[in-house]
């Protein structure tokens, strides 16, 4: 799990970029596939059989995308001016390397002694701040990068710490390990694993791929927030690094099916998986779009937490990512009854 989680983190793939983690995907999944779709918009869908049919499909999904950078402007110095893909806290990323394919970069911001006393009193916008690329003007900037370019955080995955890990992209590569993980095994039930795109603009993957499957039930595996830092106290923290698998009752789009948390709640209590919940209504996963569509389905949500999420340096405890998927391997056991 750790390995094929640190090597998805390492694979570029912003919203509506997802290429490199698409073909990843497709060539790991493909052995062990009785069914593959892929749709226009970039979505993977992988059947697996189980053994037990169901009436309706099952699915377990997680985004392939992440948080990252495009191109809109090349000033005549050689500098890209550029804007966030997905939501993204612009006083994490100064001084912080980006790469646009081979072409590598550095974020930065007009120095602090250049700067009006209002202007440190306020947080800076992303038209503040722009990429160094090195190029001496605009035509040799022209030659490396185009308008449109996508780009992500250039950061090395780093195992640290007592049992921590060190990434970009934690959200949500975490639930693309994990559904790989379980993709080796024959599912208890019927199942569609599902890898969806642009999660971080707005959800737009999941709609379409819940639409054509229809699913009875899903289950989102994610990444989610944890401020569980210094000096932060009582329900602020959300959730807590090295707790366990978090297993939200609700967030800022969906309040997840009650009967469902309380299935995985059980089935990770009876099997020694720790977890937690969230004890702060924030963000979003595609369960938002998932529970909505056609006739409404069903759906609860298993993550990890992570600290300074949608950062360069995204932080997550390897047991807490393991948990995520013990807690799908034992939701889909539970989801398929007593008759084993």
């Amino acid at each position: 799990m750790t390995e094929l989680l640190k090597t998805l983190c390492a694979l570029p793939g912003p919203s509506g970029c997802e290429d490199a983690v698409r073909a990843f995907v497709l060539k790991k999944a493909k052995p062990y596939a009785d069914a593959l779709r892929t749709d226009a918009i970039g979505n993977v869908m992988v059947f697996r059989k189980g053994r037990k049919t169901l009436e309706r499909p099952v699915v377990v999904c997680a985004h392939m995308d992440e948080v990252g950078v495009i191109v809109k402007k090349i000033t005549d110095d050689g500098m890209i001016k550029f804007g966030f893909v997905g939501g993204v806290d612009p006083r994490v990323v100064i001084g912080r390397p980006v790469r646009f394919g081979e072409v590598t970069g550095v974020i930065g911001i007009k120095a602090v002694h250049l700067t009006t006393a209002a202007e440190r009193r306020t947080m800076p916008k992303a038209k503040d701040l722009y990429i160094d690329i090195g190029a001496s003007s605009r035509a040799v900037a022209e030659e490396r990068v185009s308008l449109g370019d996508y780009g992500v955080f250039d950061s090395p995955v780093v195992e640290f710490g007592d049992g921590l890990i060190k990434a970009k992209a934690i959200d949500d590569r975490v639930g693309c390990a994990a559904l790989l993980k379980l993709l080796e095994e024959q599912p208890p039930i019927d199942t569609w694993f599902c890898f969806t795109v642009q999660e971080e603009v707005g959800l737009r993957g999941a709609a379409s791929m819940a639409y054509a499957l229809d699913p009875d039930f899903a289950l989102v595996l994610e990444g989610t927030t944890a401020a569980d830092l210094a000096e932060v106290t009582d329900g602020k923290a959300v959730c807590h690094v090295r707790g366990g698998v978090v297993l939200p009752l609700m967030d800022g789009a969906t309040i997840y099916d009650a009967g469902l948390f309380e299935l995985l709640r059980d089935a990770c209590a009876k099997r020694g998986i720790a977890w937690q919940t969230k004890t702060r209504v924030s963000g979003g996963t595609d369960a938002g779009r998932i529970h909505k569509s056609k006739a409404g389905v069903r759906v609860c949500a298993a993550a990890a937490p992570v600290r300074y999420i949608h950062s360069p340096s995204s932080v997550a405890a390897v047991s807490d990512c393991e948990a995520v998927l013990a807690a799908a391997r034992a939701f889909l056991e539970d989801l398929r009854g007593d008759d084993e």
